[in-house]
């Protein structure tokens, strides 16, 4: 299984110039830190042409949120949720329907 995180460095608001690159650096740093270390387990699980796909991002509020944005099996879904949900990332809720995942 591939695991990808991809922090979406676009937001629903504009923060300052210099509150912006670090927040920019930092949500990259747990990109890269949620892909390489925490979700690591994943990628000897299932099989190797599946794919699991997380955004991350900020609320307007400058909390991580993040969202599995493609099909996969409800069990990988839940424990890509309890990790984030432990670091205190939140879900990250949408009102448009995801076109990636099967709804």
């Amino acid at each position: 299984m591939t695991v990808t995180v991809l922090a979406i460095l676009e937001t629903d608001f504009v923060p300052d110039k210099a509150l912006g690159r670090v927040m920019n650096e930092r949500l990259q740093k747990a990109a890269f830190e949620l892909q390489e270390v925490h979700l690591a387990e994943l990628k000897s699980m299932g099989e190797r042409n599946e794919d699991v796909v997380v955004y991350i991002s900020y609320n307007p509020k400058y909390k991580i949120r993040f969202r599995v944005v493609n099909d996969v099996p409800a069990a990988t879904e839940n424990m890509v949720a309890e990790i984030c949900g432990n670091l205190g990332y939140l879900f990250w809720k949408t009102a448009t329907l995801n076109v990636f995942k099967g709804n």
